[in-house]
């Protein structure tokens, strides 16, 4: 699907405000409420706009630890790669999961709401997942960024 500046101008207001009404969208392109709602829905069914969501707050919800974890896996065979993948995903402290090249195989993003919690996942969830060969966690200090926008 090619975007033109329209398009552009939706994407970036939804990706700002998810509860932007057809209206509002209608005086920011100065289009009226059809052709945004027919532009809206294409760009669902193309799967650009892959969902809309809430931003909670992690630390007034008691999440007080985020953790950027390395993971490598003993073995590289296929199953039990993919039985890995399958496994972690499911795991609702893991945020985001990367499957990365370099030193290690998989870097994840965990939210947990203390150092305790942190070490019962590990030992508890992450663990249990069988072909874990290292793992290395790096404590996040400060958020500095995370707006989670794609820059169109």
């Amino acid at each position: 699907m090619t975007l033109d500046r329209i398009d552009v101008l939706i994407l970036r207001e939804v990706q700002q405000n998810a509860k932007t009404t057809i209206k509002e969208l209608s005086e920011i392109t100065g289009l009226s409420s059809t052709p945004i709602f027919e532009r809206l829905r294409k760009m669902e069914n193309e799967k650009i706009i892959q969902g809309y969501r809430a931003e909670l707050n992690a630390q007034k919800l008691g999440f007080g630890l985020t953790v950027m974890c390395y993971v490598s896996l003993r073995s590289h065979q296929s199953e039990l790669i993919y039985k890995f993948q399958e496994d972690v995903v499911k795991i609702e402290e893991v945020l985001e999961c990367y499957h990365i090249a370099g030193v290690y195989d998989y870097l994840l993003k965990v939210i947990v709401y203390d150092i305790e919690s942190y070490q019962k996942f590990l030992s508890d969830k992450l663990a249990t997942l069988g072909n874990i060969g290292n793992v290395q966690s790096n404590f996040i200090m400060n958020t500095l960024k995370s707006n989670g926008g794609i820059p169109i």
